[in-house]
């Protein structure tokens, strides 16, 4: 049996609401879609994000919790990891709702990130109807897709402006074990048809991946900047959220990168 004494514990937004915050405390107007159970995470969740200045429409799921994680840490890894929630998809009318109010917003909006953490939330019904709206109103779209405790597939948002994924993310996606990194990246956007790929490698640092007009990749390696971090939990999200804002600033990739 295992015993646990606490020193301190700390709770705080994550998920899709923490990449939302990011761009909300970077100066951009910010709207979330989301869901959440009938609980009292869901006012925990509505209070943080309105002290983050982000819009947020939060679709109640009777079937569900509202996702919850806890990480129990010594000394910031942790060593136990304990999950609350539903992986079933959202209900046809939920979608409805988010694709109407979606509809409205996309029309005066610049920048459209999917931040996928497959508890869900976005079925591939829902997911073709959005990039097909984005698309209509000329909306930069971007996309990561979290298979850390789960499976995701990145290349399910197809024809996007940037992806974000990590190598393991990657390589699940393609279903390739065994190429090299290069490889791996051409193949991904061949099958996403993603206009720029960064692949995140922790502490290597990141692969670029940008289509040219001819159809070729351009590919370039930018070394991690910080070669000691406390802790790396959330720096996906982060490059996603700034590296996503740079785009929609009509910066180029290596820029935003």
């Amino acid at each position: 049996c295992m015993v646990l004494n606490p020193i301190s514990q700390k709770k705080f937004i994550g998920g899709a609401g923490i990449v939302a915050s990011h761009a909300s405390s970077l100066g951009a107007k910010t709207y979330l879609f989301s869901v959440v159970g009938k609980d009292e995470n869901t006012i925990f969740v509505k209070n943080e994000l309105k002290k983050n200045k982000v819009n947020s429409f939060l679709y109640k799921d009777t079937i569900r919790p509202t996702t919850l994680k806890q990480r129990f840490k010594v000394e910031n890894n942790s060593k136990i990891k304990i999950s609350y929630l539903s992986q079933e998809p959202i209900s046809n009318d939920i979608q409805k709702k988010i694709i109407n109010k979606l509809k409205v917003v996309l029309k005066n909006t610049d920048l459209l990130i999917f931040s996928d953490f497959n508890y869900g939330c976005l079925p591939q019904q829902l997911v073709n109807k959005i990039l097909k709206i984005a698309k209509e109103n000329n909306v930069l779209i971007t996309a990561d897709s979290q298979s850390s405790s789960q499976i995701g597939d990145i290349a399910r948002f197809k024809g996007v402006n940037m992806i974000t994924p990590t190598e393991r993310e990657a390589r699940v996606s393609v279903k390739n074990e065994t190429d090299g990194l290069v490889i791996l990246g051409k193949k991904l956007q061949q099958i996403s048809k993603s206009e720029n790929i960064i692949l995140t490698l922790g502490s290597e640092g990141l692969l670029i991946f940008s289509l040219l007009k001819n159809k070729e990749s351009k590919i370039d390696k930018l070394p991690a900047l910080n070669n000691n971090p406390k802790d790396i939990s959330g720096s996906g999200d982060s490059l996603l959220v700034i590296s996503s804002l740079f785009l929609a600033l009509n910066s180029n990739i290596w820029e935003a990168s």
